[in-house]
């Protein structure tokens, strides 16, 4: 959390304006779910491209990002391809392509559900770049400024500020009373750890809400009105290199979406 939140002030691509690279990546982000498996391939490449190559994002952190996040695909891809049914005699499903017997039920994998799995699969890394994108490329205080720009509710934008201080204090609250676990001999063993991690999770949730009645009183002892206000938006121009290269790019993605459509009609 604190590498993606230096890499998005330390980037290559940190000048340009946030409004434009958010508006961007959304756009990408509404072509991939909408575009085929092979065009969303091309704009996964392509905003790699962007992040790595032009934010010169280290390899190790967007790599780490996108692995992570593909984990919560990951446990329910299972939902996907397996399909339970009971034994009746020799049924074969169409398209089986691995089934065994479990008690009196068969447990079957079909062509069908990886093929599912699949297309789920390119459509969320897809998505995931254009994602990415922005959490590398532009800080999230600029990106409360387009939020507010595009006029997202005040009320909004002061949770996710609240939100995103407290994820600090609790990442730093939690490693923080790891370490004192460890250094008095815990966190070993399956039933310590356990035991430890239930504790761990107590204390952390009463550290947490002495944090938050502590910035309630601050907030109150220095005059909060129920507004917390945001630096004004500051745009900044965008290289004529990039806007030529994200319309030319765009257009190229879209035409080859045309492209195979109009090919499986006439299939």
């Amino acid at each position: 959390m604190k590498q993606i939140d230096s890499l998005s002030y330390m980037n290559a691509l940190r000048p340009l304006s946030p409004m434009w690279k958010c508006g961007f990546a959304v756009m990408m982000m509404m072509l991939s779910y909408l575009t085929h498996p092979a065009v969303q391939v091309a704009i996964a490449c392509w905003m790699t491209i962007w992040t790595v190559g032009y934010a010169r994002i280290p390899v190790k952190y967007y790599a780490t990002l996108i692995g992570a996040a593909c984990l919560f695909f990951a446990a329910s891809v299972p939902a996907l391809i397996v399909e339970l049914h009971p034994v009746r005699g020799e049924l074969t499903l169409p398209h089986e392509v691995a089934a065994f017997t479990l008690l009196n039920w068969k447990v079957t994998v079909t062509s069908a559900g990886l093929l599912l799995a699949a297309k789920l699969f390119l459509r969320i890394l897809a998505s995931l770049t254009c994602v990415s994108f922005i959490l590398f490329s532009t800080p999230f205080s600029e990106l409360l400024q387009v939020l507010k720009k595009v006029r997202v509710p005040a009320l909004v934008l002061e949770i996710m500020q609240i939100m995103y201080r407290f994820l600090f204090i609790l990442f730093e609250t939690v490693q923080d009373m790891y370490l004192a676990q460890q250094a008095r001999g815990g966190q070993t063993g399956f039933k310590n750890r356990l035991k430890d991690t239930a504790t761990l999770i107590m204390q952390m949730f009463m550290k947490t809400m002495q944090q938050y009645r502590s910035l309630s009183n601050g907030l109150m002892s220095r005059g909060f009105t129920d507004d917390i206000p945001l630096a004004p938006y500051q745009g900044s121009p965008v290289p004529l290199r990039y806007k030529l290269e994200s319309c030319v790019g765009f257009m190229l993605l879209l035409l080859l979406e045309i492209w195979l459509r109009l090919s499986w009609r006439n299939v």
